[in-house]
């Protein structure tokens, strides 16, 4: 069975939790000719006031967001898409393969680095029920406490998620955006989307609203950080727990001390 071809051309922001997907969203809305209307699959988000849309098929959830889509604009919406986080297909089992096979769809793949980074905003976002950030202010957010297993599991499940985007979507369909990247030259990671989405590149406003909630580097966030840097020291993960000196010389190419 075959989808009607949308218009609007359809593009779908992907990613795990914590990784940036509100304030992408934020500087993808500035083009006068995008449109992105959160979270499809968020029971809570406010784009989408119809709470029966999850009553329906996958295929109208998607038929909704790309050919009904919510919110009414004075743009000439040229791109329309959505966001949509990993655990949210897990909630629906059949939707990842009914969103692969929508015509057309422009994929964008937002990741960290660090996939601790987000494990630990998204600890810290559960426990303070702070999930967005609007005003400058000094507050901290408190600390967390992660287990070992906590961390395993959350490293796979991206490790998978990635890799399953990956083998879903053609390459010329797929565009991957470093949240880091993002943060520290939006201008520059924007070009980039609009040449993607194949549409003429905009000046950014510099006038998004949303801050960031967390600056302060893992090790001084993470209670019981140097447990589980020691844990995962020698595998595949070690690499999430470095910090400071270490982190750096990785980075410009220096020769690595031991961890202590």
């Amino acid at each position: 069975m075959t989808h009607p071809m949308p218009s609007p051309s359809p593009f779908v922001i992907l990613a795990m939790p914590r990784a940036g997907t509100h304030y992408l969203e934020e500087l993808l809305n500035e083009h006068a000719s995008v449109l992105s209307n959160g979270e499809l699959l968020n029971p809570y988000d406010t784009n989408w006031v119809d709470k029966d849309r999850f009553l329906g098929s996958d295929r109208e959830l998607l038929e909704l967001a790309y050919l009904r889509y919510p919110n009414a604009t004075d743009k000439k919406v040229t791109r329309v898409g959505c966001k949509i986080n990993e655990p949210q297909f897990r909630e629906r089992p059949g939707f990842f393969a009914e969103l692969a096979r929508w015509p057309c769809l422009k994929v964008i793949l937002l990741v960290r680095r660090n996939t601790l980074e987000s494990l630990r905003s998204l600890t810290q976002a559960r426990q303070t029920r702070q999930w967005l950030k609007y005003i400058s202010s000094n507050d901290a957010n408190p600390c967390v406490k992660l287990t070992v297993a906590c961390c395993e599991a959350y490293f796979k499940t991206a490790d998978e998620f990635h890799n399953l985007v990956a083998r879903s979507f053609a390459s010329t369909d797929l565009h991957v955006v470093e949240y880091e990247s993002l943060l520290g030259e939006p201008s520059a990671c924007l070009a980039t989307i609009w040449e993607f989405l194949g549409i003429p590149a905009v000046r950014l406003s510099g006038a998004t609203i949303l801050k960031r909630q967390e600056a302060r580097p893992l090790d001084q966030t993470i209670e019981n950080f140097g447990e589980l840097r020691r844990h995962f020291a020698g595998g595949p993960y070690a690499r999430f727990f470095e910090v400071g000196d270490r982190l750096n010389s990785r980075r410009s190419g220096k020769r690595e001390t031991a961890l202590p």
